[in-house]
């Protein structure tokens, strides 16, 4: 059962990242795997099963998106409405007062979620019909502020990075391992170069590629993010 092998997968990375430490300008580490496990699993338990074409892989937890309800690009509407999931979230061991944890009560939409779903929901009505050969993670599952501002891994030191990177790819490779994709798609830059690194040569026979990533800090994904992803799709032949 691949969506089993993924939930053993996500508890080995909860444990081996939730120990890290790392240093100034980071003022709290949040790790969804562990205070949002339940509608993690859920999302894993649900969607996770069988071998899927394409895995998307994004970057690491958006402070209004998987960080509020544990599902990558987890913007609460698509989450509630489109995947019907919705269950209750606890608090991270050491809350960050800046970017509380508000679970499926989060008022703040995460608008590069917002903008993946939309994509995926509007090509695909029903979330049974994408997860039938696609699925979503992200390579970190940590979530790193200084204070109100959001940290991406790649701003850290690379000494601390290395024990974090090093469960990340044990991580998707497991999860490869599990769903046996025809491609993996780097959603961004980042995460397309995570992926290169982590089963480039293990796993040879995934192809893998990139979409623009949908944040709204990217001047060109505020051009019409949608259209723009749409078409690499086409240009690669999965879509």
């Amino acid at each position: 059962m691949s969506s089993q092998a993924l939930i053993t997968a996500g508890r080995e990375l909860c444990a081996a990242v939730d120990g890290l430490r790392f240093s100034p300008p980071v003022t709290h580490v949040l790790n969804p795997l562990d205070y949002a496990w339940a509608p993690h699993e859920q999302y894993l338990r649900r969607f996770g099963e069988g071998h899927k074409r394409v895995v998307f892989l994004g970057m690491n937890p958006g402070p209004f998106g998987m960080v509020q309800v544990g599902v990558p690009f987890g913007e609460v509407n698509a989450v509630r409405n489109w995947m019907r999931i919705d269950t209750p979230v606890g608090q991270p061991k050491t809350p960050n007062p800046s970017r509380p944890v508000e679970g499926f009560a989060c008022q703040r939409s995460e608008v590069s979620g917002q903008r993946l779903w939309a994509l995926f929901a509007e090509r695909y009505p029903r979330a049974d019909d994408f997860f039938a050969d696609h699925f979503v993670l992200n390579y970190c599952p940590l979530a790193f502020f200084d204070k109100a501002r959001n940290v991406t891994p790649d701003k850290l030191p690379k000494g601390e990075t290395a024990p974090l990177y090093a469960a990340c790819d044990a991580h998707l490779r497991a999860c490869v391992d599990a769903l046996a994709p025809q491609w993996l798609i780097g959603i961004g830059k980042f995460a397309e170069n995570q992926a290169r690194l982590a089963i480039g040569q293990s796993s040879p026979e995934v192809r893998i590629g990139t979409i623009l990533h949908p944040s709204p800090a990217s001047p060109i994904a505020n051009r019409g993010w949608a259209p723009q992803a749409a078409a690499q799709l086409a240009a690669l032949g999965i879509w």
